[in-house]
């Protein structure tokens, strides 16, 4: 379940917060591929299956930035504002790759929320600790600290 706040003073309250587990999804090779081709990265680790098959993994894997984006897809299903006037990714502090992520494994969102700071009135910058659960895994594909801000409609 989405965890909901609508002040700055909420949020703050409430660092420390398990943020809970989003849905799984699957990183299918197609997902890879369009990476590939938006970032430029065809390196054989992630695009050529056959080769793969024989490397270090026995597949392809997903790129570390890729897992590393798919953070911001999985933020609003862990932490979301309401009464928001605009807000923006700040940052990300700390982000490791612990375990690759192969070809067809089904991977999620896990958040803790670890800080919460007033920057003007209406605003609060937040600090949410991703980790990206690989099913079947002991360890994690990602881990990162988002920072985000976000700007309340005045009262």
């Amino acid at each position: 379940m989405t965890y909901r706040f609508s002040t700055a003073e909420q949020v703050i309250a409430d660092v420390g917060r398990n943020l809970g587990a989003t849905d799984w999804l699957t990183i299918a090779q197609d997902r890879i591929t369009k990476f590939a081709e938006a970032t430029g990265d065809f390196q054989w680790l992630h695009v050529d299956a056959e080769k793969a098959a024989n490397g270090p993994y026995g597949a392809t894997i997903a790129h570390g930035f890729l897992t590393l984006s798919l953070t911001n897809m999985f933020l609003p299903e862990l932490f979301m504002p309401d009464n928001l006037d605009w807000g923006v990714n700040y940052g990300v502090d700390r982000v490791r790759f612990p375990a690759p992520v192969i070809v067809n494994s089904r991977i999620r969102g896990v958040g803790e929320l670890l800080a919460a700071t007033r920057i003007a009135e209406n605003a609060v910058q937040t600090t949410v600790r991703i980790s990206v659960e690989i099913e079947g895994k002991d360890k994690p594909g990602c881990v990162a600290d988002a920072l985000q801000r976000y700007y309340f409609r005045a009262a």
